[in-house]
């Protein structure tokens, strides 16, 4: 297979395995009656790794906007999954953290999503997932110097 033919068929793949994933979190999701998004999962998920972080940091992380991550922190908080605490050092700045009924909801769906993720690289080789991680991270590298997101 010629390389430019590959090139061209890298991006539009990487875009329908994200449409396919988020399809398959959605209905996994409300087949489960959870009671939250699988994107209010993931902003969970990053705060059970990191126990406690800047909106600011969420929003690098999740490669998300300001609003977008209020809208879901404030979204979280009203179900007593985060809250915001004041910084020490800071008068009007907040950390988020997880509460415990956020981790718990975290773990229950966190099940799920490793299923589906097994799901999702059955049938390829170790060695195969490596390289492609290494692929898109070296995209990620290449890319993100041009797409700038405000956060």
């Amino acid at each position: 297979m010629p390389q430019s033919f590959l090139k061209n068929k890298v991006l539009f793949s990487l875009g329908v395995t994200a449409l396919l994933s988020k399809i398959a979190q959605l209905q996994m999701f409300g087949q489960h009656s959870f009671p939250i998004t699988p994107e209010q999962h993931f902003i969970l998920s990053i705060l059970s790794e990191n126990k406690e972080l800047y909106q600011r940091q969420i929003c690098e992380i999740a490669y998300k906007d300001r609003p977008n991550i209020t809208r879901l922190i404030n979204i979280l908080e009203k179900k007593g999954l985060v809250k915001r605490v004041s910084d020490v050092n800071k008068r009007k700045v907040y950390k988020v953290i997880i509460t415990e009924e956020g981790l718990n909801v975290h773990n229950e769906i966190k099940k799920y999503m490793i299923a589906l993720r097994d799901n999702a690289v059955k049938n390829i080789k170790t060695e195969d997932m490596e390289t492609c991680l290494k692929v898109l991270l070296q995209m990620i590298d290449n890319l993100e110097p041009i797409a700038k997101i405000q956060i």
